[in-house]
């Protein structure tokens, strides 16, 4: 039997993906930037990089990392999108316009999809369940601005995005670190569930 070569994570590339488009999202929600940028990262970063993580996961067999990276790939593609129709989108095809409203709801289908992978998370471990935990609250506090008209809360939901963005490159940083010195580094704790 031929040496298998070992292969890197594709858990490393989702996460870095992920961790980077949420965070700068969460800076415009913050008011410290644009959209421009941030519609070039979801699309490439955010969307481009999940779709090619959750690929390899695939391959992997790794279902969880494969729902998740293609799906929230897939979320910053549309996302990016959306912002660009919103703005791009001439009078004559209305039937493309975009409201807040809209938009809410586009992200209450992600709050519940994220419900499901939240579930799954406490099988993983730890950092994976802190993760989907403050996704869920981020995505609940957009729910409730885009629906609501709670735009009060923004701030607080975008200070919880950016740990969510945190904790996804800290646990892209626990792989990374892990196969660069041979051991664990970074701990991610146990699953919640066993």
């Amino acid at each position: 039997m031929a040496d298998v070569k070992p292969q890197g994570n594709p858990a490393v590339v989702g996460l870095a993906g992920f961790g980077l488009t949420t965070m700068m999202l969460q800076f415009h929600n913050l008011g410290w930037m644009g959209t421009g940028t941030i519609f070039c990262t979801a699309m490439f970063v955010g969307g481009l990089m999940q779709f090619i993580a959750g690929f390899q996961e695939f391959k992997c067999g790794n279902n969880f990392g494969y729902s998740a990276f293609c799906t929230y790939g897939g979320f910053w593609m549309a996302l990016g999108l959306i912002w660009a129709l919103a703005d791009l989108v001439p009078a004559e095809w209305k039937h493309l316009s975009i409201t807040g409203n809209d938009i809410g709801f586009f992200l209450v289908a992600f709050t519940l999809y994220t419900v499901i992978m939240w579930i799954g998370s406490m099988r993983v471990h730890m950092a994976m369940f802190l993760t989907f935990t403050t996704l869920i609250i981020g995505f609940i506090g957009l729910d409730l601005v885009f629906l609501a008209g709670m735009k009060n809360i923004l701030k607080i939901t975008a200070i919880d995005l950016i740990v969510c963005a945190s904790l996804a490159w800290y646990m892209m940083a626990a792989a990374i670190f892990a196969q660069v010195f041979g051991r664990a580094v970074l701990p991610v704790g146990k699953p919640l569930v066993n």
